[in-house]
C-alpha cells in the first residue's frame, strides 16, 4: 500500500522557519520523483520543489529559491527546510511522487499523494 505522510506543519511567525518531512512506503523512492506544493485558500495548487527521480536534479518555484533548500533525507524520507516565511507561504502543504516531478503543472499530473500538512504564517 502506498503512503506518503507529511508532518512539521503549524503556526510561524514572519521571518521564521519549519521544517517539513515527508516519509513514503509502499514504493522505491529512489525510481521516483517527488516534490512538494502547496495551496492556499482561494488560490490553485502550485509547486514549490521537486527532485527528480534517482537522486536527480532539484527544482525550485522562483517564490522559494534560496528559502526552502529541499533534500532527501534517506531511502524513504525527504524533507523541505522552510526559511524566511513570509504572508505569502501559508497552505497546505502536499507532498506527492511519480515518475517524473514537474513544478510548472502543480502537480495536476503527480500519482501519489500525501493528505498535506498546514502552514500558517502570522505574527
Amino acid at each position: 500500500q502506498v503512503q506518503l505522510v507529511e508532518s512539521g506543519g503549524g503556526l510561524v511567525q514572519p521571518g521564521g522557519s519549519l521544517r517539513l518531512s515527508c516519509t513514503v512506503s509502499g514504493f522505491t523512492l529512489n525510481y521516483y520523483g517527488i516534490g512538494w506544493f502547496r495551496q492556499a485558500p482561494g488560490k490553485e495548487r502550485e509547486g514549490v520543489s521537486c527532485i527528480r527521480s534517482g537522486g536527480g536534479a532539484t527544482y525550485y518555484a522562483n517564490s522559494v529559491k534560496g528559502r526552502f533548500p529541499f533534500s532527501r533525507d534517506n531511502a524513504n524520507t525527504v524533507s523541505l527546510q522552510m526559511g524566511n516565511l513570509t504572508p505569502e507561504d501559508p497552505g497546505v502543504y502536499y507532498c506527492a511522487a511519480d515518475l517524473l516531478c514537474q513544478i510548472e503543472t502543480g502537480g495536476h499530473d503527480m500519482l501519489y499523494w500525501g493528505e498535506g500538512t498546514l502552514v500558517t504564517v502570522s505574527s
